[in-house]
Order: structure tokens, then sequence, then C-alpha cells
């Protein structure tokens, strides 16, 4: 797991999709710049030490002030673990939407990320979403320059199953040590595949099997984007009664623990074994210190249950 790689990892990773002022602006200025060195400060002063950016998150200013707050503190890299993601590609006068894993997207997204941060190395690079038009020789031709060169340490992908892994490492010299899934207590495929096993439930779900297991038995890190799903039940106030019933036992498990709903929804991704690292994007700082109550935390089997049961609108098969 990421732990044996760097020490220091933390249980949380702080998302950076909304930093640098938003998607319909062209540009960031100093009040950006203000506000993500604030909430770096608090995500660091929390326990927090890995950020996760991707080239798109807010056309790339995420990582632009970012990188301001990196230059004006220098030795905050020293503490941080940089992730960043690349190979979506918005539509442009090029083309619709797509995915590009062609040598030189990739190269070009990488050296623009560390531009963009002011840093020389990417601790990890994430491919974002599975390419139908991958030359896996060619990828991997370019990401051993990448890694030779010193401008990436270590290899990840996100949104990909056990066998899109396994086929992608047969061709790299480096092992992928971590894949970034949406998991959460909303988007629980990824547990529903192992416990439906055998049922026509699994059947019906279409999830791609072992990927779980996969993970777990190659040390590849499981990170979990969505993981409040989106406050579903931790303060959003929605009209479905099943995410009414589990907001309420959420609340009434902040209390037991004496920690915060957010806490709670992240600690059932947590108590699962395998050491999920849930991603937190928030941009309010006291639910930034909220999502950090989890390091304190530890749900017992009987509440996990009761939680997923909560959620799922039934008892387990």
């Amino acid at each position: 797991m990421l732990k044996t790689i760097y020490p220091h990892a933390s249980k949380l990773i702080y998302g950076c999709m909304g930093l640098g002022g938003g998607w319909d602006t062209p540009h960031y200025d100093q009040s950006h710049i203000k506000q993500a060195e604030k909430i770096i400060n608090i995500a660091i002063e929390t326990g927090i030490t890995v950020f996760d950016h991707a080239d798109i998150y807010t056309h790339g200013k995420a990582e632009a002030v970012f990188g301001e707050v990196l230059k004006k503190t220098p030795s905050l890299r020293d503490s941080v673990i940089l992730q960043s993601k690349c190979a979506i590609r918005f539509s442009d006068n090029h083309g619709p939407k797509r995915y590009d894993f062609s040598p030189e997207w990739i190269t070009s997204s990488v050296e623009n990320s560390l531009k963009r941060l002011h840093t020389e190395q990417l601790d990890i690079l994430l491919l974002h979403r599975p390419d139908p038009l991958m030359e896996p020789e060619l990828l991997a031709e370019a990401l051993c320059r990448l890694k030779n060169a010193g401008k990436i340490a270590h290899l990840g992908v996100s949104n990909m199953h056990a066998h899109q892994i396994e086929f992608l490492n047969k061709t790299l010299d480096m092992p992928i040590i971590v894949n970034q899934l949406e998991m959460s207590l909303a988007h629980r495929d990824w547990l529903e595949d192992g416990i439906t096993t055998g049922s026509s439930l699994n059947r019906q779900m279409g999830y791609a099997a072992g990927t779980l297991e996969y993970c777990w038995l190659n040390h590849v890190q499981l990170q979990a984007w969505g993981s409040l799903a989106q406050g579903r039940f931790s303060g959003k106030v929605t009209e479905c009664i099943k995410d009414e019933a589990t907001r309420a036992l959420v609340l009434q498990l902040a209390e037991k623990y004496s920690s915060s709903p957010e806490a709670i929804v992240l600690g059932w991704l947590i108590r699962h074994p395998i050491g999920i690292q849930p991603v937190v994007g928030t941009t309010h700082p006291e639910r930034i210190r909220a999502c950090a109550e989890v390091d304190k935390l530890t749900l017992s089997r009987e509440d996990w249950y009761a939680l997923l049961q909560s959620v799922r609108g039934d008892e387990v098969p």
C-alpha cells in the first residue's frame, strides 16, 4: 500500500478539484491563491499529506494556484505527496471529448502539470480513464522516458478494473501502485460484487468482478473519489426517504462516537481492511476539519453493517 512507499502518507487525501476559481472562469486571481493557501495549510494542520490533482481540474487553474503556494513556500513540497491525473481531453476545435494515452499527449500533460505546480516531479501520475485506442508499448515507452527523466516517481490509474490494470502491467516496467475509483456509502458496486456472489443481484450489477481482490493481492492502493457522496448522508437534504433514514443513522452514530457525520461516512470506507484512502474535496475549512476526525474513529462491525443495511434498504443476502 501507499504507506510502504511513503510512510508519511495520510489516511485522507485532499482532492484539489475545487481550487482555482471554478470551471467557468478563464483566469485565477490573488483571492484564489489565498484560498488555496488557506486550504492547504488547514489540510496539513489536520494531518493530510496527500494532495490529488488532475490536469483538467478547473482547466489547469487548480494546479496553478497550488503551484503558486508552493512557489511562495518551497519547503511545503518536502512534506506533501503530490499526484496528478491526465488523459481526459475536453471537446475542442480538434474533436469531441475523448481520452488520450498517446505518448505526445501524456508527455505534454505531465510537463504542463509540473510547470503549473512549480515542482520537478510528480510523486504519482495517474492515468485518468481508460483509452480504448491505447497502444500499450508506445504508452510504456513514454512513461519510461518520464520516469527516467525524473518527472514522475510512481504510476497509478483511475477508474480501471482488474483486467485493465493487469493488461497494462504486461507492458510497463514500473508497477501500478494506485487505483482511484468512485467508492462511498452511495456507490457500492465494488462491495456488492462480493456479497451478492451467486445471486441474481450480482448478475444485474455489471461490475467488473474481482477488482477489489486484485488490488489487495497486488498491493495497489485503492483511493475513493466521491467518498462523501456529495454530502447525501452528512448534511445535504434530499427528498429520498432511504437517504433520510441513513442520514439519521449517521447522525446517531456521530453522537455515539463523539465525532462528525463526515467522519462516520468516511469511517465506513476506512473500516474495510483493504485500507481505502478517501479523497475529500470540500473547500469549507470546518468540513475539512470534520473529515479529519476520522483519524480518531473505528466503527464496530455491527455499526458498519447497520449503515450498509440502511443504505441498501434491506439486509444483506
